[in-house]
């Protein structure tokens, strides 16, 4: 089946079984591999992706469910402040997760600005929710790091939530 879609930017044409994922599709057919595959069950969120904006677990999205759909993976967030941060605080160590924490956050930092509430918001109809270190882990908390630097992660995002 012939898909098209606009990844980083840029549209992609792509023939793909209607099984495929999408995070296959863009690790196979565009040769975007900076999106991982970790745990291929949605738990452990390497793969996450913006799609329109919005994160996704894209080893449980198929590929053909997002035609005509606007993707941004790790290589499309240049320019974003968010990489450089989470380097000055250590947010990664072997790295594996990162490309998902960081698109995982860039989208959690949309909802929040957006004004959506989180199993820890202390009054959920707030327009002005504060960002606190146990607001970003409740958010974040679909990303896994086996390493242990959620420190750094929760500062990197901390640091860019709060200019």
């Amino acid at each position: 089946m012939e898909i098209r879609m606009r990844v980083n930017g840029a549209v992609q044409l792509l023939d793909v079984e209607p099984r495929v994922s999408l995070l296959d599709a863009l690790r196979e057919q565009v040769g975007l591999t900076g999106t991982k595959k970790g745990c291929d069950q949605g738990a452990c969120g390497a793969c996450t992706v913006l799609v329109d904006g919005v994160r996704i677990n894209s080893c449980l999205a198929l590929a053909v469910q997002y035609a005509s759909r606007d993707i941004t993976t790790i290589e499309g967030v240049t320019g974003h402040p968010l990489p450089a941060a989470f380097v000055r605080h250590d947010g990664f160590q072997c790295g594996y997760c990162t490309s998902g924490q960081i698109c995982s956050a860039i989208g959690m930092l949309a909802e929040h600005s957006a004004g959506a509430p989180s199993a820890v918001s202390e009054h959920v109809g707030a327009s002005d929710i504060t960002l606190s270190d146990a607001e970003i882990r409740e958010r974040m908390s679909g990303n896994l790091c086996r390493c242990g630097a959620y420190n750094g992660i929760v500062a990197a995002i901390q640091e860019v939530a709060t200019p």
